[in-house]
């Protein structure tokens, strides 16, 4: 009998809290303690979808940049401002031995050329990169929209190529279809080449003008050997490493080779997607701003109509601390219900978007058909998390006003 009592009266604040809000009302008390869950629930919604948005887009983003552009790029130096490259041999130090930086995921070689494709009604200048074997086409995979990759030859250079979406429309080009290429530097040698397929990034940088070809066939126009390539792409496995990895392959370089960083070789578009992080920070931050301030709002609210009721705890000997824990545990509940609420709404929200593309986008401005899901569960779990820590924390601040209240004065007080 002694323990239940015990029991009973460490948990009085916790009994009067549940009473409160079982109570059977039509309250002012009501209302506002039902805007104080959906102020949680609203506020952690914004921010998971905000975030799985984020991540969504930059993961989008880096896609599509590195399926045709690698993060390093090693070429021949040279102040040469066009497209015509000088080649390096595959025999350096750096290509032999690139797999000792274990940071590095995969290398490639290509090669860039300059040229002018021909119909029988149209002409438009492109640049073909020239891909070899190593080309890792499990990353460019998802950009084919029409056809198939190309298709290498053992003893000669192959006809195929794959031409962008834009680049099919203005030439009136389908699979299957053949086009003429004059090389620059090379006009007396046009190649009839056969279009593989179609590709689309959506990425204006590419899409206007870059068309794929076989590395084989620049190095035949450019009368290099086997071994002669215009650059090495180079792929590494944490794009957080960058210029540390940068560092190791630049100390493995010769002397008249340079290095380009593909930070550096789309600084406006990384600059684009680092002011995005930065925007997310303060907008977060007054999410969670007005959701503190509205619970310390509530949490007032409802002390002031409990007033009478703290009077009479307080005359019948309860301290401060009990009385200021029975608001504490009604702050407690709303914040677990807008946390259910909240992370069903959310991660809904992300969930529909992610699997049904419900909401469009014009991807001339965002490079994308729809808006891009990719949900982090560990940042949703901090998301929580930090909803929770803060929330708790400011609701020991209104609480200070309990001391505050004389018990005569709150007995008599009416509402």
């Amino acid at each position: 009998m002694k323990n239940k009592i015990t029991k009973y009266c460490m948990n009085f604040p916790y009994f009067i809290s549940q009473r409160i809000q079982n109570t059977k009302t039509t309250s002012f008390s009501g209302t506002v303690t039902k805007i104080g869950v959906g102020s949680i629930a609203i506020g952690l919604a914004v921010m998971i979808i905000a975030f799985a948005v984020l991540f969504g887009f930059k993961d989008a983003i880096h896609q599509k940049l590195f399926s045709l552009s690698a993060h390093i790029k090693v070429a021949k130096f040279s102040i040469n401002e066009s497209y015509e490259q000088y080649p390096i041999t595959k025999q350096t130090d750096l290509f032999r031995h690139y797999k000792n930086i274990p940071e590095i995921a995969h290398l490639q070689t290509v090669a860039h050329k300059a040229g002018i494709l021909k119909t029988r009604q149209d002409i438009l200048g492109v640049v073909m990169k020239g891909i070899a074997p190593d080309f890792d086409f499990q990353r460019f995979a998802p950009n084919i929209i029409e056809g198939k990759q190309i298709q290498f030859l053992p003893d000669t250079y192959s006809k195929d190529i794959l031409v962008s979406k834009v680049i099919a429309n203005k030439l009136n080009l389908k699979v299957g279809s053949s086009v003429i290429m004059y090389f620059l530097n090379a006009p007396d040698r046009p190649r009839k080449l056969l279009v593989k397929g179609i590709y689309e990034t959506q990425m204006e940088e590419f899409d206007k003008a870059l068309i794929i070809g076989d590395l084989g066939l620049i190095q035949k126009m450019n009368t290099w050997g086997a071994d002669s390539v215009g650059t090495y792409e180079i792929y590494i496995k944490d794009f957080e490493q960058l210029n540390a990895v940068a560092k190791k392959v630049q100390d493995k370089m010769q002397p008249d080779m340079k290095l380009e960083k593909v930070t550096a070789t789309y600084m406006g578009l990384f600059d684009w997607l680092g002011m995005l992080d930065r925007n997310m920070v303060i907008f977060l931050t007054l999410i969670l701003f007005v959701a503190s301030f509205n619970m310390i709002s509530i949490l007032l609210v409802l002390m002031l109509e409990r007033t009478p009721m703290i009077g009479v705890l307080k005359a019948l000997g309860g301290s401060n601390w009990q009385i200021r824990k029975i608001f504490l545990w009604s702050g407690f509940s709303m914040i677990f219900r807008g946390l259910i609420y909240g992370n069903v709404f959310g991660i809904g929200i992300c969930l529909l978007q992610q699997y049904y593309k419900i909401i469009p986008l014009d991807p001339v401005n965002y490079y994308m058909n729809t808006v891009p899901i990719m949900m982090n569960w560990g940042v949703v779990l901090l998301l929580n998390l930090a909803t929770v820590s803060l929330v708790i924390l400011v609701l020991t601040i209104p609480t200070f006003v309990i001391t505050r209240i004389e018990p005569v004065k709150a007995i008599i007080f009416r509402k």
